[in-house]
């Protein structure tokens, strides 16, 4: 009879309402930014086994690479009060503009936040910038001087925008020129998107040797793009990646990459964390 009167009325549970009840801030949310990111599988897998052995909980969060990660945690925090956030993936655009309603401990991993000044955010990632600067200096050594970039996007607060801006200076110091309209071509983090890009990059620069692609996913794809494609790697054109995901060690060939450590990410980032959440935020 209830269930009919809700019916007839048009009643519908109220979320806020529904959580009053929770005066105790409860599990860890971790946000995904990115489903086909094989680099955030592996860190994903890592911090769970890291936060279950600390008794916490968590949940895990996914969202497109595009989206805003950081309304999605207000979202989130308004509905089931986590006791903090971890953030695989971000754009400091978004932690720039909204972070600062969020009064709960946060990990932000891959990418660095330190210049947003958030007293309850901390980061860890990879020094891009220098590792695709190491990534164009391999290649010149190794005597390639027409190459190709795909991934990503230029948006100044992107992780892609760090590695390119090392693969500029690499580009600089050696003494090479770079066509940007011609020689990069920029997509998102899936096997798919890379594919995509590489034909793209290799039908619009027939003089192409190299190719250094902003993830290991997109790496793989430009891979399956160059055989279909009637080339070979490396003997046509060779393929750098750059995350070091397990995939590229099952590669025909062998993908070279430059590989993050995950485990001293997680294990950072999850020690960060629990700390926040152990010792309490300063008052805002």
């Amino acid at each position: 009879r209830i269930m009919a009167v809700m019916k007839e009325q048009g009643f519908e549970p109220n979320a806020n309402a529904r959580h009053l009840k929770m005066r105790q801030p409860q599990a860890v949310a971790v946000l995904v930014k990115g489903s086909q990111n094989m680099l955030f599988s592996d860190i994903l897998e890592r911090v769970q086994a890291k936060v279950a052995l600390s008794g916490e909980e968590m949940f895990v969060d996914y969202l497109d690479e595009d989206s805003n990660e950081v309304e999605r945690a207000a979202q989130i925090y308004r509905q089931r009060r986590p006791k903090g956030f971890m953030f695989l993936g971000g754009d400091l655009e978004f932690f720039r503009g909204a972070f600062g309603e969020l009064n709960v401990p946060s990990v932000l991993l891959t990418n660095n936040a330190e210049e947003l000044g958030f007293g309850n955010l901390s980061s860890f990632a990879t020094d891009d910038e220098k590792a695709g600067e190491a990534a164009i200096d391999y290649l010149f050594e190794n005597g390639h001087r027409h190459l190709g970039i795909i991934g990503g996007n230029l948006s100044v607060d992107q992780i892609s925008y760090r590695r390119l801006k090392g693969v500029y200076h690499s580009i600089q110091k050696n003494g090479m020129e770079f066509d940007k309209g011609l020689q990069y071509e920029p997509c998102r983090y899936s096997m798919e998107e890379g594919y995509k890009a590489a034909r793209k990059l290799i039908v619009k620069y027939p003089g192409l040797t190299a190719i250094f692609a902003l993830g290991d996913v997109i790496a793989l794809g430009a891979m399956r793009a160059i055989a279909d494609m009637g080339l070979s790697v490396p003997q046509d054109i060779s393929v750098i990646g750059f995350d070091g995901i397990a995939s590229t060690q099952y590669s025909i060939p062998r993908l070279t990459t430059l590989r993050q450590d995950t485990e001293q990410l997680a294990e950072k980032g999850v020690r960060a964390l629990l700390e926040g959440i152990s010792y309490g935020l300063p008052p805002v």
